[in-house]
């Protein structure tokens, strides 16, 4: 079954409860968090998420654009993320092993990302270990961007990957997904989409994101 993650990184932040509820026949939230430094945008970080938590019953699907992760896995944890994806390129290879073990420790589901340029064999040291993983189709950091058609191979071989080592790994795009783009990542493997501008920019987003579950 596809799941639809709406990103908050669209919504009006002036209103984001009121944007939240807008996505409530999402199957996720997707939050963005980024420290300015992994990539240059800044965006939200642990209140924010123990908010939305106390705010909203969703899935809450949470993207670490952040150095380092580990130092921050039980403060997001306690702020009430059910799953957390960190980026393989965000720390060295012990450093993504130890956040993953933290994920363990606290009981929140566990991801990884990789950024366009990182090669899908990049996985296979965790693909058995993990929930998901998330395979950005534009450069992270900033939403509205053009989906990255050259990605589409990596989403098809990791989802090679899934199927022969982590058949319960969900595998998620984010990037420039919209009705037609949802298409060809569906096509290459993918069963989780993150969409930020084609939901929250449409005038009736329960539309949209129907039209996503659809393509």
């Amino acid at each position: 079954m596809i799941r639809i993650a709406p990103s908050i990184l669209s919504a009006d932040f002036a209103h984001l409860g009121r944007d939240v509820e807008r996505v409530s026949t999402a199957d996720w939230l997707h939050v963005d968090v980024m420290d300015g430094m992994f990539v240059s945008n800044i965006s939200i970080g642990v209140p924010v998420v123990k908010s939305l938590r106390k705010f909203s019953e969703m899935f809450l699907d949470v993207h670490l654009m952040i150095e380092k992760p580990v130092r921050y896995i039980d403060a997001f944890a306690d702020a009430g993320a059910d799953l957390l994806c960190v980026h393989l390129e965000a720390d060295m290879p012990p450093g993504i092993r130890a956040a993953l073990e933290a994920m363990d420790r606290r009981g929140v589901k566990k991801g990884i990302a990789l950024r366009p340029i990182t090669a899908a064999q990049a996985v296979l040291p965790y693909v058995k270990d993990v929930d998901l993983i998330l395979v950005m189709t534009v450069e992270p950091g900033f939403g509205g961007q053009k989906f990255m058609a050259d990605q589409l191979e990596k989403i098809a071989a990791i989802r090679q990957y899934i199927d022969q080592y982590n058949p319960d790994c969900r595998l998620e795009v984010d990037g420039g997904i919209d009705p037609t783009t949802a298409r060809q990542v569906v096509a290459a493997g993918a069963d989780t989409l993150v969409a930020g501008s084609a939901v929250y920019g449409a005038a009736d987003p329960a539309a949209a994101i129907q039209a996503l579950r659809e393509a």
